[in-house]
This record gives structure tokens, C-alpha cells and sequence, in this order.
């Protein structure tokens, strides 16, 4: 049911000229849940970014792809099908683009960087000293993709669950009580009221 609303949702986006959304589908923790549940979900991710190679919406909108999280964790065949989904949409043509976070967590993207950085001091190619937030930012999984401006949180939870823990820094937040699939149209409009009413500060 996830998947298919997904489909109307990101036409609502994309109807209102948003250059990027990002999908929170599938966390470092979920790889936890039930074996039977964690197989299933592994078959509809290969199913989905298989149908996005050939989707007439994804080729006419000039959708571009791209996914985020530690990818070497899932099956070879997700991995495949992931990587023909980018390929096969990588344009040159101006276009939205939707990021896709699977296997993905906030802190585990972090270590990552981390780990990214320390192996390049290592080796000596940079300094302590040369660390500040750009370099943090060139290491993480985003690189190249704005912070998010507007993050919107279904089903009445109000936590973000690791989703973009640094780039979230001074996103606007909306918690929604209804659950993913129920999401409608004058949901997102509600949403988006909220966040124009906002006075961003960033901080200062």
C-alpha cells in the first residue's frame, strides 16, 4: 500500500516543481524485523527500481535516482537493480531528483564519514586541522544534494528515527497523524501552509 501511494505522492511534489524529495524506506534497523518481513521488503525494492528503468512517469519528468545508505548490505539482487535504476536515469537534462534511503541510518552515515576522513589522514592526503562542516558534508552519502528544507513524519510519531541526522540541523519539521498510506493531498497542502508560516532563522 506504501508503494503504491508513493507513486501519487511524489506526482503532488513534483507537480509543484520540487527539485528534490528524499524517501526515508528502509533504516540500518530494520534490518532487525522478522526474516519473512525483511524478504519481502527486499522483493519489492528489487521489483520497484526494476519498474523504474522502463517508467514512463520516471522518463518523462526526467526523474533522477539516486540512493543512499549502505547499500553493500542488501541482497546482490537489490544491489543490481539499484544501480540500473541509477544508471538508467542519469541525464544530463535538468530533472527532479528523488533520493531513496535504504539501509540507511543517520548515526551509520556519520561513522561513515568518519571513517571516510580518518582513512585519508591516514594516509596523509589531509590534516586534523583541515576538518570543518564542508569537508564532513563532501563525505556524506548526500554530497552534492541540498539539506532538507521541510521534513514531513507520518503516522503521529514525533521523532525523525535517524533520518538525516546532520543535514536535518535546521529543517522545519511537520508531524502528520495519519500513517503513510492514508496520506492525502490536503495533507501535504497543511504541510506545506506550516512551513510557509515559518520564520527560518537558521540559528541566528
Amino acid at each position: 500500500m506504501g508503494r503504491e501511494k508513493l507513486k501519487e505522492i511524489l506526482r503532488w511534489f513534483y507537480d509543484l516543481q520540487i527539485e528534490f524529495v528524499t524517501l526515508y524506506a528502509f533504516s540500518t534497523e530494520n534490518f532487525e524485523r522478522e526474516e519473512e518481513e525483511v524478504k519481502e521488503l527486499m522483493r519489492l525494492f528489487e521489483k520497484s527500481f526494476r519498474e523504474i528503468v522502463e517508467h514512463p512517469e520516471i522518463k518523462k519528468r526526467k526523474i533522477k535516482i539516486k540512493v543512499i545508505g549502505r547499500t553493500h548490505l542488501l541482497p546482490p539482487k537489490v544491489q543490481n537493480a539499484i544501480q540500473e535504476a541509477e544508471k538508467s536515469t542519469q541525464t544530463d537534462a535538468k530533472g527532479p531528483t528523488l533520493i531513496i534511503a535504504v539501509g540507511y541510518g543517520g548515526r551509520a552515515e556519520m561513522i561513515d564519514a568518519i571513517k571516510s576522513i580518518a582513512i585519508k589522514i591516514e594516509k596523509g592526503e589531509m590534516t586534523v586541522d583541515d576538518i570543518n562542516e564542508v569537508v564532513v558534508e563532501r563525505h556524506l552519502y548526500t554530497n552534492g544534494i541540498p539539506d532538507p528544507d521541510l521534513i514531513i513524519r507520518t503516522s503521529g510519531e514525533e521523532r525523525l528515527s535517524g533520518f538525516l541526522t546532520w543535514q536535518s540541523a535546521y529543517s522545519e519539521l511537520y508531524f502528520a497523524d495519519v500513517f503513510f498510506p492514508g496520506f492525502r493531498k490536503i495533507d501535504l497542502w497543511r504541510a506545506i501552509r506550516t512551513y510557509q508560516s515559518r520564520k527560518r532563522r537558521f540559528g541566528k
